[in-house]
């Protein structure tokens, strides 16, 4: 299998609500996020350790009583054509399996879903579907695509969660309540705080992030549109 891992988190409470998970992370992705706080798998995965596939799978039986989940992560997962085959390494096992996602292959998540390859996928949404997402994201992005995989899951009977960082001088109170506005009737929006250390823009690692309190404030904005919207990292 092509697919290296270049990042793994043996537990994690934080990756999904009410599950203790082991986080495995892929390299590569095609956004250039200015924020994105994993920004050496994007830059340079070959300075990161690479994780043989089976020791992580021997952890995982190993710690079968302990692990409930397995979280997919990035990068951005779905540029792998190979991605089917490795969740299913993982679904064979027994565990769960989340899938972090940025969207833009609404295609592969339909696949995935269709055959009962995830049990919960978290859709970064970068903020308002309009011209500011390309800012957003570093690059040229098709927002059908976005578009499409947000009403895919809004419709699939799967669990599943919206969230969107917020990051100072990128994003207002007045984008969240436009980005909550276009995510209407979602089960669960999360607005997480923005981590400047390692920022792939090394001009954001200054900035400084929103105050816990003024976090709170968008939060509550974006409840109009999504009651269920609650705060990570604050």
């Amino acid at each position: 299998m092509n697919i290296e891992i270049r990042g793994f988190l043996e537990t994690s409470l934080l990756d999904w609500d009410g599950k203790i998970s082991s986080v495995i992370f892929l390299p590569g992705c095609n956004f250039r996020c200015p924020y994105c706080h994993n920004s050496p798998l994007i830059s340079d995965p070959q300075s990161l350790k690479k994780h043989e596939l089976e020791d992580v799978k021997k952890f995982l039986v190993e710690h079968k009583n302990w692990v409930d989940a397995v979280v997919i992560s990035g990068g951005e997962p779905t540029i792998y054509e190979e991605l089917e085959s490795f969740i299913k390494e993982f679904k064979d096992l027994g565990f769960l399996v989340k899938l972090d996602t940025n969207g833009t292959r609404p295609h592969m998540l339909k696949s995935l879903v269709s055959k009962g390859l995830l049990d919960y996928v978290a859709m970064d949404i970068k903020g308002p579907l309009n011209g500011k997402y390309e800012k957003l994201a570093g690059s040229k992005v098709n927002l059908k695509d976005i578009m499409e995989s947000i009403e895919f899951l809004k419709s699939s009977g799967l669990e599943y969660e919206f969230r969107t960082t917020v990051v100072p001088g990128l994003l207002d109170i007045e984008d969240i309540k436009r980005t909550a506005e276009e995510l209407k009737d979602s089960k669960k929006f999360v607005i997480q705080q923005f981590e400047p250390n390692n920022s792939l823009d090394e001009g954001l690692r200054e900035v400084k992030p929103y105050t816990p309190e003024k976090l709170a404030e968008i939060a509550e904005a974006a409840k109009a549109s999504v009651p269920n919207t609650v705060l990570r990292g604050a």
